[in-house]
């Protein structure tokens, strides 16, 4: 078992209004996440996808039918302008005029594109049949929903860590649950293999996001997407002494476009940049490691022994 050669990127991008919008690219497969494509982001995401070399996109991923993750009209769009071959939607039934109206426009995709389009509802159903995950793999894995909450849809958002790349990428939706929380921390390829954490709920101080989970997964860095005005403040003041208590390093697209990509040979090395707005210009960078290819540099002995006997959290 050995560090793959990938060129990965990702990319958080600065919208205009509140929501999120991000991509996600690794051996030639690109991913945007949430439904979102205006003028805001448009330009960023056309340039993010020349830069990978794809003209349409591998994979739509949803993550709540919540309109700052899906609206409507800026999902037509994406279906007929970037023409997804998959799209993967939520698993619970919307609870919104523009969740129903998000839902028929993608059933009509499908029946439009036949047989040259996929789409997926992430159920806890589609998610009890998968394969249960190899520790340090290539292979994107969805935690969540493994059940479905009446009284809170946020709770049913999907919960999927992209791990194709050469490094790792966890995204939350909108989960807000601690037990939802504390649940996820327990899972062996999330505690051990994140590196880049979207922060969920934009960065709410909702329940999700505690000092144990933070202890236990240890991102590398941590993403929250802000518009120009950040009208709702995110990430939340007490979000942010946690990421701090925690030394973990916190990028904002307030400032402009977050863009991570793998360098030095596309094995485990990464580099954040934060864009100024509406610019190529950066303001800020940082060079990582991936924990992915720190652990398959150790010798077999030492592999053996962290995937029979996983971390567990500090002992108290």
């Amino acid at each position: 078992m050995t560090a793959r050669s990938v060129n990965t990127r990702f990319r958080a991008y600065q919208l205009d209004t509140a929501g999120g919008s991000f991509s996600y690219y690794s051996d030639g497969h690109f991913t945007l996440v949430e439904a979102r494509y205006s003028d805001a982001n448009e330009q960023s995401l056309l340039q993010e996808m020349k830069i990978c070399g794809v003209k349409a996109l591998s994979t739509l991923h949803i993550t709540s039918w919540d309109q700052d993750h899906c609206a409507p009209s800026q999902l037509e769009r994406i279906l007929g302008k970037l023409q997804p071959s998959l799209v993967e939607y939520p698993g619970y039934e919307p609870h919104t005029e523009s969740g129903v109206e998000s839902l028929k426009i993608i059933k009509t995709y499908k029946q439009y594109k036949k047989s040259n389009a996929k789409t997926v509802s992430i159920t806890p159903a589609f998610i009890k049949e998968l394969d249960k995950a190899k520790s340090y793999g290539y292979k994107n894995v969805f935690y969540h929903p493994k059940s479905l909450d009446d009284e809170c849809a946020n709770n049913n958002s999907t919960v999927k860590q992209f791990r194709s790349g050469s490094f790792n990428v966890l995204s939350l939706g909108d989960v807000e649950s601690t037990h939802i929380s504390a649940g996820l921390r327990r899972q062996r390829t999330i505690h051990s293999e994140t590196d880049i954490m979207i922060l969920a709920h934009h960065g709410a101080n909702n329940g999700f996001t505690t000092s144990g989970f933070l202890k236990h997964v240890r991102p590398t860095a941590a993403i929250a997407i802000s518009n120009y005005g950040n009208q709702f403040n995110h990430p939340k003041p007490e979000i942010r002494a946690l990421l701090h208590k925690n030394n973990i390093d916190l990028f904002t697209t307030k400032t402009g476009d977050i863009i991570v990509r793998s360098i030095v040979g596309h094995t485990g090395s990464y580099e954040i940049l934060n864009l100024k707005a509406g610019s190529t210009e950066v303001s800020s960078s940082r060079v990582f490691v991936a924990k992915k290819q720190k652990f398959l540099n150790q010798n077999t002995d030492t592999i053996r022994n962290r995937i029979h006997h996983p971390y567990r959290g500090r002992k108290k």
